[in-house]
This record gives C-alpha cells, structure tokens and sequence, in this order.
C-alpha cells in the first residue's frame, strides 16, 4: 500500500507541475522547505522529554492549537511541543507565533519522508488539527511507537462524502487513530460511519473558542489601534478573511454610507497573501485614499485614510477587537467561509454570506441565538451595516448575544489535553483537577 501511494503521488506531482511552476515563479509558492517535503529532513531533535508533534496545515489551524500549547505549557511543562505546517503562510505564522518552539514543513505523504522525519522527531503522539488524514505519515507514527490523535475533529458533509468513495482506504487510516476529539456528535458520527474506533471517538467541543480573545483592551488590539490611528468615536467596519469579489461589495458600502457615518472606518483584511496588491489596485483605481498595514511601521497614519488594507499575516484576531461592525468573508464566494468565532467573541455585529459550509454548525448555534446576521449579496451588506450604524442598540445587542454564545462554549481546550495527556501516559490515571476541567 505505503508503494501504491508513493507511485499514486508521483504521478500527481508530475501531472500538476506545470501549475506548481507557475505558482512558484509567479507568486513564490513552493519554493521553501524541498528537503523537508520530500525527503522528511525536518530538525533533528535532542533529548528524551515526551514529545507531541502538532500538524497544523495552514493559518487557520496555526491559530487554532494557541490555547492547547498554552495549556500544555501549564499543566505539563515537561513535554516537548514541536509544530508543523503544510502552507507557507501557515508556516510564516507559526515560527512568528510559536518562536520558541521548533517549526518546520510538515513532509508530504511519501513513505520515505515520513519515516525520515519521524526518526528526527520522535514524537509520543502525532496530533493532526481538524483532519489531515495522510496514510503514509499516521502509518509512520504508528510505526515509530507514536500514538496518533485527531484533535477540533471536523468533517463536513463535503468531505464526508469524498471520503466515502474510498471507505477502503478511509477506514484502513482511521483504524490507526487512537483518538478523535471531534467538535460535535454529528462529526463524531461521520468519523464512525467512516470507520473510526468507537473508543477513539469522543466529543470535545471546538478549541476555537477557547482561542478567542473576548477582551477588546488587550495589548495586541489597543496597539493595532494606535498604529492605524482608530479614534475611540471611529466606527470600524471590518471585512475579514475576504476573497473576490468580496472586498469590491465591502468597499461599495463604505461608500455609500460614509457621507451619512464621518466617523465611519473600512478595514479591509483578505485571506490570502498573494492577493494584498489585487486589493491595492481596486482601492486605487476607486480613488479611495488608503494605507497599507505593512508600511505603517514606517508611516504614520494619515488622518484622510479612512481605509486600512491589513497585508500582513496573523495579525486578524487582533484586528477583529477594533470592529462595531464585522463581515466573516469566504462567503460570498464558493470558499465555504471562515471563522466567525473571533468577532463574536469581541461582541462585534457579525454578519456573513449564506456559503458557510465549513462553520455550519457555528453558524447554526449564532443564527438560533440571533447572534448574526446572513448577507446574500452586496445590497444586503449594505444594508446590514446601514442599520448597525443608524441603529446602535440593534448591533449592540446582536454583539451582546454573540458574546454570550461564545462563553457558553467554553471548554473545549481542557477536554482535549486530558484526553491527550490519557493517550501519552496511559498508566497515569487523570486527576482530580484534569477531571474537573474535563467535566
């Protein structure tokens, strides 16, 4: 099987190569980390501690393992914590993120490059954040004497689906699974029908709300704040997460509203990287007068900028702390959305489109609650917002209720890390405190 696989991605890579060159000359994708990907030659690690490797793909799933390494950090200050991601932008983030651990391009799933990188790492147990269900590299943990855990487990009815056309091989992988902490009990039940482990599977909760900041005054946003320039009676409109042509539709209420609203700010923040000067161009060819984040730190903020384009990584859930009004983008795209959790939890007025599949289960708790509101196009963005801004009780009270959602969830983290704490010492039995946070 482990060949099968290795000639199957071969083939792949061959087939896409001429896109890969493209991305790479063009944008600068895929040109760092060869000898990671595809020879596993990840930093070698010294010393005997536990040792935990968590895979997170991109920047989502970076921010994501924040208050489950912080946990760690509390409570088992003696394990080792090294930190994996399969994108660059992931990467860029994790190393700023996570300095003081070790970080690296996780391998691609070759046999070779998984062995190799095991041999360097030697962890106790693979933790893959939401799912990341490699067969070579969790047969590769599994070989290594690695437990292997899934932990924020989330599997949309998409990918349930995709993943039952090879049930074979999806059930084959997931048998190896100790544990499958999943968000919910129907991704739970998705895991099961697949083939996980009816003893590996349990339900955590989503870690992601442990991971937002709920305190509008924290360092990171109250220094944002005064670097952008934002006056305590400015009215922040944030679009986060944004693709095309969702940053247009945002820009095209700022417009219309900012005549009625002076006090009215746009803060624009897309989702990927590569498309910072698609969105500089749009500004500039509206006449719009702008600056971008990244030159803040050698320009001062000008009063006649009433719009910021945030082109720079990692910074979104800081950012999210300076919003009244907040739109969740990715969907308004086919993109499926993005996490809408952060401005919640600041008690912004959220809205979003109606392509929410990947959070649909969020998306779903904050609707019930009456703790956001769904967009279908630019006219009723605008609108949203018009009302936000002619009617602050009406979006004071949408972010009160957001806000309280979010603290009802909370917990997740602490579930999690005894039941990981379970897989890396079994013959320790969880104590009174492990069981009273997992309660």
């Amino acid at each position: 099987m482990p060949y099968l696989l290795n000639l199957f991605y071969i083939a792949l890579v061959l087939v896409a190569s001429p896109w890969l060159a493209y991305q790479a000359v063009r944008k600068g994708k895929y040109r760092t980390g060869l000898a990671e990907k595809f020879f596993g030659r990840v930093p070698r690690r010294a010393g005997s501690r536990p040792c935990l490797w968590l895979h997170a793909v991109s920047v989502g799933e970076v921010n994501l393992l924040a208050p489950l390494l912080a946990e760690i950090r509390r409570r088992r200050p003696d394990w080792e914590c090294v930190v994996s991601a399969t994108s660059l932008a992931g990467f860029t983030l994790a190393r700023k993120k996570y300095s003081d651990l070790t970080v690296f391009y996780c391998p691609l799933d070759f046999s070779w490059a998984t062995r190799a990188a095991m041999r360097r790492i030697r962890p106790a147990c693979l933790v893959l954040a939401e799912l990341e269900l490699w067969p070579n590299l969790i047969r590769a943990a599994r070989s290594s004497g690695a437990r292997v855990a899934v932990i924020n487990g989330r599997l949309s009815e998409r990918s349930f689906r995709r993943y039952s056309r090879v049930r074979p091989l999806v059930r084959t992988v997931l048998a190896r699974i100790d544990l499958v902490a999943a968000q919910n009990s129907e991704y739970a039940d998705r895991f099961r029908a697949l083939g996980a482990l009816d003893e590996a599977v349990c339900v955590t909760g989503s870690i992601k709300f442990d991971g937002a900041q709920t305190d509008r005054a924290n360092p990171a946003t109250t220094a944002l704040r005064r670097t952008a320039g934002i006056a305590d009676d400015d009215l922040v409109f944030l679009a986060g997460s944004t693709q095309q042509p969702e940053e247009s539709l945002a820009l095209a209420a700022y417009l219309k509203l900012l005549k009625r609203h002076p006090r009215l700010r746009l803060v624009i923040v897309p989702r990927h990287p590569e498309r910072f000067d698609e969105v500089a161009s749009l500004l500039t060819a509206a006449g719009v007068p702008f600056q971008r984040r990244s030159r803040l730190a050698t320009e001062k903020a000008r009063a006649d900028a009433r719009v910021l384009l945030v082109d720079t990584v990692g910074e979104l859930g800081a950012w999210w702390g300076t919003a009244a009004i907040a739109f969740v983008g990715g969907s308004l795209s086919p993109r499926g959305g993005q996490n809408m959790i952060e401005p919640a939890a600041y008690g912004a007025a959220v809205s979003f489109g109606p392509n929410t599949r990947n959070f649909r289960d969020i998306v779903a708790q904050l609707l019930s609650a009456d703790a956001a509101v769904v967009v279908n196009n630019g006219d009723e963005l605008t609108a949203f917002v018009a009302r936000c801004l002619d009617d602050p009780a009406y979006a004071a009270d949408l972010g009160r209720r957001a806000q309280a959602l979010v603290a009802s969830q909370l917990g997740a983290t602490a579930k999690t890390f005894a039941r990981l704490a379970q897989l890396i010492e079994p013959a320790a039995q969880p104590t009174a405190r492990e069981n009273r946070s997992a309660a």
